[in-house]
C-alpha cells in the first residue's frame, strides 16, 4: 500500500488536493447545489439525500477508509488563494497485483469550469498515481458528447481506447461511455522505437 497510509495532500500550482473533512460540508453542499443543473447532465442520478449532512458525513468516512485501505484516493480541489472548494477528483477502484491500475473520476463546480483547474488536478493525480502509488495504468470514462472532459483527458496524455456500451446510468439512463487510459511510460503513437 505504498504511499496510502499517511493522509495525502497533493500541491499543484494553484490548488491543494486533499481528503474531505467534516468542515467541508457547507462549501461542498453549496457548490453542488449551485452547480446542480450543470453537473446532472454528466452524473448518476442524485438521491433525495445527496446534499444532506448525513450523506456528506458518510462520504468523509468512506474517503478516509478507502485511502487507508488503498482502494481509492478521493480528493477535494481547494484553491490556495482563497481556500475555495472548486470540485473533486477521485482515483477509485485501485487494483493491485498484475493490474496496478485505477479509475479516475472528477467533477468541477460550474463557476470554476473552463479555467484549467481540472487539467491541473488530473495531471497531479496521475503523476501521484505513477510515482507514489506505483500504478501502471490510470483509466477514465466519460459520455461521448462531454467535449470538455474529453479535452481534459486528451491534454493530460490519456489516449482513447474505445466505447463501453451501457457503461453507467447517467441522469437515470444507461449510457455508453468513451474509454481513455494513461499508461506510465506510454509509448503509444511514438515512432522512435528504441
Amino acid at each position: 500500500m505504498l504511499g496510502l497510509r499517511r493522509k495525502v495532500r497533493i500541491e499543484t500550482a494553484r490548488m491543494t488536493l486533499r481528503l474531505p473533512t467534516h468542515g467541508d460540508y457547507n462549501a461542498w453542499a453549496g457548490l453542488r447545489a449551485n452547480s446542480a443543473d450543470f453537473l446532472r447532465l454528466w452524473e448518476p442520478q442524485w438521491s433525495s439525500e445527496h446534499l444532506t449532512r448525513k450523506a456528506f458525513t458518510n462520504r468523509v468516512y468512506w474517503a478516509a477508509r478507502a485511502q487507508v485501505q488503498g482502494t481509492a484516493l478521493p480528493l477535494l480541489l481547494i484553491r490556495r488563494g482563497d481556500d475555495a472548494l472548486l470540485g473533486a477528483i477521485t482515483l477509485d477502484n485501485i487494483r493491485r497485483g498484475p493490474a496496478q491500475a485505477g479509475t479516475l473520476g472528477y467533477w468541477m463546480g460550474q463557476a470554476h469550469a473552463r479555467q484549467g483547474y481540472m487539467r491541473e488536478a488530473v495531471q497531479a493525480v496521475v503523476h501521484h498515481a505513477f510515482t507514489s502509488l506505483d500504478l501502471s495504468r490510470v483509466e477514465a470514462a466519460c459520455l461521448p458528447e462531454n467535449a470538455a472532459s474529453r479535452g481534459v483527458l486528451e491534454k493530460c496524455g490519456f489516449k482513447y481506447e474505445g466505447v463501453a456500451q451501457s457503461y453507467l446510468q447517467i441522469a437515470g439512463r444507461w449510457r455508453n461511455h468513451v474509454l481513455y487510459a494513461n499508461l506510465r511510460g506510454d509509448r503509444r503513437g511514438k515512432t522512435d522505437v528504441g
